[in-house]
C-alpha cells in the first residue's frame, strides 16, 4: 500500500510541501489546492510532486452537489467538474465528494430524505453529469461513503456504480464511515471482508483511522486515530493490499502536524510490512 495524510502540513512552497511527505517515508498524497488557484500553481505542485516520487491520490471537491436552491447546485456541480478536470490533468489517482443533501441545514448532515428514491435518482444525474463533462481518461470519480447519507453500505456502493454505469466511476472506500451499528463495530473484522468482497475490482483509494465506543448512552461511536480504536487495521491493510498492492490509504482527520507525525510512526510500526 502507498501510506499518505490528508494534510498538506505546514509548507512554505511546493517543494517544501513535497520534501515534507516525503521525508515521512509517505508515497501517497492529498491534493492541496483547487483548480480556481490557477493552473500556474497546481502545476507547479504537481511538478513537486512528481519530482519527490509521490502519487497524487486524491483531489477533493466537499461541495453540496446537491444543493436545494438550483444555482446553488449548479454552482457546485460545476465546481465539482473543475476539480475533476484538474485531477485529470495532474494525474490523481481520483477526485472525490460525498453526495451532499437538499434536505437541511448541514450540506454533509444527517436526514431521513436522505435515502430516499427522489435523492438517489439525483445523486446518478449529478455523478453521470460530472463525468460526462470531463470523460477523464485516467482519474476515477468516487463518491465516499458516509454514515448518514448515500452510500451507507458496501450493498449501495454497489448499486450505485451500477446505477451510474460509467467506467470513470469507482468506490472510494472509508470502512470507519460505515461502522454505524453494534454489529459492524464489533465484528468489524467481518464487515471488512464484506467490504472489499462485494466492492472486489472497484476500490482506488481508501482513508485510513480509528473507531471507539464511547462509554455514555446510548450506543455512540466515536472516529479515532489510527492508534486508538477497535478496528482491525492488520486485516484492512492486508485486503487492501491484495486489492492493489499500490492502494493509497490515507490518514486523515488529526488536527495538527504533530498527530500526524505520531499516526505515521504508529502505521508504520504496525503495518509496514503492508507499505511500499
Amino acid at each position: 500500500m502507498y501510506l499518505g495524510t490528508s494534510s498538506p502540513l505546514q509548507h512554505t512552497t511546493p517543494e517544501d510541501w513535497a520534501a515534507k511527505h516525503k521525508a515521512l517515508g509517505l508515497k501517497a498524497i492529498n491534493f492541496p489546492v483547487n483548480y480556481l488557484e490557477g493552473e500556474e500553481k497546481y502545476m507547479a505542485y504537481k511538478k513537486a510532486a512528481d519530482a519527490a516520487g509521490l502519487s497524487i491520490s486524491e483531489v477533493g471537491i466537499w461541495r453540496n452537489t446537491l444543493a436545494a436552491d438550483p444555482e446553488e447546485r449548479a454552482k457546485w456541480i460545476n465546481y465539482a467538474i473543475g476539480e475533476l478536470q484538474m485531477a485529470e490533468e495532474i494525474g490523481a489517482t481520483c477526485c472525490v465528494n460525498v453526495v451532499g443533501t437538499p434536505y437541511g441545514p448541514r450540506w454533509d448532515g444527517g436526514y431521513r430524505d436522505n435515502f430516499s428514491k427522489e435523492l438517489w435518482a439525483d445523486a446518478v444525474k449529478m455523478i453521470r453529469q460530472v463525468i460526462d463533462s470531463v470523460k477523464p481518461r485516467h482519474t476515477k470519480f468516487c463518491i465516499e461513503s458516509m454514515p448518514w447519507m448515500i452510500p451507507s453500505s458496501p450493498q449501495e456502493c454497489l448499486r450505485l456504480l451500477e446505477d451510474v454505469d460509467r467506467a470513470e466511476f469507482a468506490t472510494h472506500l472509508d470502512v470507519v464511515n460505515m461502522i454505524t451499528s453494534p454489529q459492524r463495530y464489533f465484528f468489524n473484522d467481518d464487515f471488512i471482508r464484506e467490504c472489499f468482497s462485494v466492492l472486489k475490482g472497484t476500490i482506488v483509494s481508501c482513508h485510513l483511522k480509528n473507531i471507539k465506543l464511547k462509554e455514555e448512552y446510548t450506543f455512540q461511536l466515536q472516529e479515532s486515530a489510527c492508534e486508538d480504536g477497535a478496528l482491525d487495521l492488520e486485516l484492512y491493510a492486508s485486503l487492501a493490499s491484495a486489492e492493489n498492492p499500490c492502494m493509497p490509504m490515507i490518514i486523515e482527520h488529526l488536527e495538527t502536524d504533530q498527530e500526524y507525525f505520531d499516526s505515521v510512526k504508529y502505521v508504520k510500526e504496525k503495518l509496514g510490512r503492508f507499505i511500499l
